[in-house]
């Protein structure tokens, strides 16, 4: 099975709101964007989004330029039924390793892809693509699971970070500056807790 077939068939199993990662608003990810200064007139790719409700709020606090990128489409096809103006939304159906921007973004938003590349070759290929996907001053939020979170999720392992080896991964293909950086506990649908560690940043 591929990555897009396992992604995919994950989206399909069941109801949105069943999904381990399912969040009903972005309140992370939108208070980090907050504390990092990115207003309205900042363009935003979400990487590995989903059917994350992040788009939505974005549009709701007046941003005009957003990109959802994921690897399945089953997903972006969901996320599109779920979003008031998807018409509003940029959609891409692409694997981040590979993937070639045609442009330069104002922010980089990923939560829980990057911890899913668990070789150096993967991680590599990522932030390959996150350089060349963000502008010389951009800023950039990327959560992934905590050293006390899960080592896997939806059947893959997962390789965890504190804050500082985060950002010394991030820095090791780009200079980045750590802004603010938190620890957060996401409560599963099932009532389970999952640790994440959330960096929010810029590029030097």
């Amino acid at each position: 099975m591929t990555v897009r077939e396992h992604w995919d068939e994950r989206y399909r199993a069941g109801a949105v709101e069943e999904l381990s990662w399912f969040q009903p608003a972005a309140t992370m990810s939108l208070e980090l964007l907050d504390a990092l200064g990115v207003g309205p007139g900042d363009s935003v790719i979400d990487v590995g989004g989903g059917v994350s409700p992040l788009a939505g709020d974005l549009l709701a606090c007046g941003f005009s330029d957003v990109t959802v990128l994921d690897v399945s489409q089953q997903a972006l096809d969901v996320a599109a039924r779920r979003v008031v103006c998807p018409e509003r939304v940029r959609w891409v159906v692409a694997d981040v390793r590979s993937w070639r921007p045609d442009r330069t973004w104002s922010v980089w938003h990923d939560r829980a892809t990057f911890h899913f590349l668990t070789t150096p070759h993967d991680g590599d290929a990522y932030l390959d693509t996150m350089a060349q996907a963000l502008a010389s001053d951009a800023a950039f939020v990327i959560a992934t699971f905590a050293p006390d979170g899960p080592d896997h999720c939806s059947g893959l392992p997962t390789r965890r970070y504190d804050p500082t080896t985060l950002l010394g991964t991030i820095s090791s293909r780009f200079d980045a500056e750590l802004v603010t950086a938190a620890h957060h506990l996401h409560v599963t649908p099932t009532g389970a807790h999952q640790a994440f560690t959330w960096i929010a940043g810029r590029r030097a």
